[in-house]
């Protein structure tokens, strides 16, 4: 009574089209790439060069970001806070009125 019923896949009736058949394509190899030229071996140094003005730049960059996202973060705080308490402002009052009666 409470089983469920499955469908089943019903079985294809009448004609069915045979498969496609695949032909094979030959590979014809086609002309080398030109022989590249000699490269000049690059010299030894660290890919990113710091220098004090860009460390500056980057503890700058960092800084605004920490103070911005924090003002976000705070303001947001102040937001639920805000709501909560004229949340609780509004309940206060309702159960006076209510109790008045």
């Amino acid at each position: 009574m409470f089983r469920p019923k499955v469908p089943t896949m019903p079985q294809p009736t009448g004609l069915t089209t045979p498969p496609a058949v695949v032909e094979t394509t030959a590979v014809t190899p086609h002309a080398p790439a030109p022989a590249s030229t000699a490269v000049t071996p690059a010299r030894n140094r660290s890919v990113v060069q710091l220098t004090p003005g860009t460390v500056l730049a980057l503890v700058g960059g960092g800084t605004a970001v920490v103070l911005v996202v924090g003002a976000v973060l705070v303001s947001m705080l102040l937001a639920v806070a805000l709501t909560a308490a004229s949340v609780a402002v509004c309940a206060l009052t309702v159960r006076s009125v209510i109790a008045r009666r």
